[in-house]
């Protein structure tokens, strides 16, 4: 049998701590709530009061139930208050010395069959437990903010944790609602672990100028479908908070470089830029603690008319391939209104193309995302080919066949003998240099990169790829096509990965790696990353859709182009794409999808 919790301390009542009080409270069990000063005393309720009336205002709590929720709650100045309460959980600043006096000083006041819990969220529980005489009853208790509302729960167990200890926090968490990982004490756990070499690499991408806070915002919510880009969340975390969390994991954990704070933060902090907390980070805010973003210095005019400065006129499109993004490519800019040429290889390509364009857009009219008349008009805006030099008179050309770069070369070769002058030609690789294409001609200027996501009708993002060689006025048109089409255009440099799956794909491959290392299971990575991170997918879950092979061969050019030892790709994934283990697609990956 679980022990019962009947009263709990929480040692720290900042947003972290408050919210744990709450989550205690909530539940029915009487909380001890405890700070170092009165005034600190004071914010701490203020914070509580103010979750629990927001939730009444929102019809998701009684006031009833509030009033019941508060009187739970013993407001107290001193370690000392919390001599009787079966389990104490401590949520203070991450400083090792601070948690190590006071773990040093509940193991003295508390009785002796109490449970000791840290929340901290990188730092090691070991180390924090030896400043006791219990170290057996030490334990991590890895609440997410807002903890309320967070599900997710890392409870973080150490080599002389005692197994009752372990079960009765896990049965703890199930009765507060929660969803508990349970692991070992290691450098970040999974959350931190796999999130903070992602911020950290977003981080260095704005240092380098690769691209623009906005971009690389908008590149992860749009493309990977986040709750927020990584610069937002650091800001929301706090730079001092997200400094010191990659300080530790860096000295814990090996001494990876991913982990080593980018320059940029560690200035940051000292300039005082904290994130929403100090009013300034990455982005400007109304005033300290508030979310509202407004403009600064950095921010882009994004107006139509000076988004299309400079832009040459785009009226009709042509479209070079036969496959997936090729079909979806020709569905997006006939509906925008473009007259499109789609050319493939043959007659017979050509066909099936058309009938898989009439089908989605029919598919559409089903839905009542289309009306008949529109689905009619924009079939009659496109021309069916297998002829190149039916491109004569377009104004853009996009193309979209096999990611080989001899193949690309090849046919920006024949586009540049073939097209007038001034066309923009691109190429919607997602992982091929765009400068090797662009040198295949004797007009690099005009070409760019348009990488669309799969399916292209429906996914909101476009990179657009500027080589050394793109010229000013071509990016502004791609920028204006983008516009004109609906999408959301982010502008970033010729890199391997570009911004998405540079980001992306070393975050999945260091789930790989976790999984390898026997860490964590398949499914409490995957709960870690949607629970506490908010990810619409967990990273197995995510890497079985893309498939393993692909993800294979991005995580190659990724670490062949940066020569960063942390992205060589995680031995596992390579051997299951060897055993021919590639995803959904071959009916196993990480997961077998057989009986699906």
């Amino acid at each position: 049998m679980a022990r019962e919790f009947s009263s709990v301390g929480v040692v720290g009542l900042g947003t972290m701590g408050a919210g744990i009080v709450e989550v205690f409270a909530r539940n029915g069990i009487d909380v001890v709530a405890v700070e170092i000063s009165d005034a600190a005393l004071e914010r701490g309720r203020a914070t509580l009061t103010g979750s629990t009336d927001r939730a009444v205002a929102k019809g998701k709590l009684a006031e009833a139930d509030r009033d019941a929720l508060l009187a739970r709650v013993d407001w107290q100045v001193g370690l000392d208050a919390l001599h009787s309460v079966d389990l104490v959980i401590e949520a203070v600043p991450e400083h090792l010395d601070l948690k190590q006096r006071i773990f040093a000083e509940l193991d003295r006041v508390c009785k002796p069959e109490a449970i000791l819990a840290t929340n901290t969220s990188s730092l090691s529980v070991t180390e924090i437990s030896v400043a006791t005489t219990r170290p057996n009853q030490v334990i991590g208790i890895h609440f997410f903010n807002p903890a309320p509302v967070m599900k997710l729960v890392e409870v973080v167990r150490t080599v002389v944790t005692s197994a009752d200890v372990v079960a009765d926090v896990e049965a703890l968490c199930k009765r507060l609602g929660k969803v508990d990982v349970t692991i070992n004490d290691r450098a970040g756990f999974i959350a931190n672990a796999l999130l903070f070499g992602y911020l950290n690499h977003a981080v260095g991408m704005f240092e380098a100028r690769y691209a623009s806070r906005e971009d690389i915002d908008a590149a992860m919510k749009l493309g990977c479908g986040l709750p927020m880009g990584p610069l937002a969340l650091m800001d929301l975390i706090g730079l001092d908070t997200a400094y010191e969390i990659l300080d530790t994991m860096y000295r814990r954990g090996g001494r990876d470089r991913r982990h080593a704070p980018v320059p940029l933060i560690k200035q940051m902090v000292t300039a005082g830029l904290l994130g929403r907390k100090s009013g300034r980070g990455f982005y400007t805010y109304e005033r300290p603690g508030s979310p509202a973003v407004v403009p600064d210095e950095q921010t882009p005019v994004a107006t139509g008319a000076a988004l299309a400065d400079g832009a040459r006129a785009i009226a009709k499109v042509g479209v070079v391939g036969s496959g997936t993004m090729a079909t979806g490519i020709i569905e997006v800019f006939a509906k925008a209104g473009y007259e499109v040429v789609s050319v493939t290889r043959g007659a017979e390509k050509s066909a099936k193309v058309c009938e898989t364009v009439k089908t989605s857009l029919n598919k559409g009219v089903v839905r009542g995302k289309l009306s008949e008349a529109d689905r009619d008009a924009a079939l009659g805006r496109v021309t069916w080919s297998a002829v190149l030099d039916h491109l004569a008179d377009v104004d853009l050309v996009v193309e979209a066949v096999v990611e080989e770069l001899s193949v690309k070369k090849a046919l920006f070769a024949s586009l540049d003998e073939i097209c007038k002058p001034g066309v923009v030609l691109a190429t919607t690789t997602s992982s091929l240099p765009v400068i090797d294409v662009a040198m295949a001609t004797q007009r690099p200027a005009d070409v760019v990169g348009l990488h669309f996501f799969n399916p292209a009708p429906i996914m909101p993002l476009v990179e657009i790829v500027q080589t050394i060689r793109t010229s000013a006025e071509t990016t502004a048109t791609a920028r204006a096509v983008c516009a004109a089409l609906g999408k959301t255009g982010v502008v970033c440099g010729d890199r391997s990965g570009f911004i998405v799956n540079a980001l992306l794909f070393p975050y999945l491959n260091d789930a790989v790696k976790m999984l390898e290392a026997s860490y964590s299971t398949a499914d409490d990575i995957d709960h870690a990353m949607k629970l506490g991170c908010g990810y619409p997918m967990g990273p197995f879950e995510l890497l079985d859709v893309v498939g393993l092979d692909v993800s294979l061969a991005i995580q190659r050019e990724l670490y062949l182009e940066l020569r960063e030892p942390g992205f060589a790709p995680a031995p596992l994934l390579e051997h299951l794409v060897t055993a021919g283990y590639l995803g959904r697609k071959s009916g196993r990956g990480f997961r077998d999808h057989t009986n699906r």
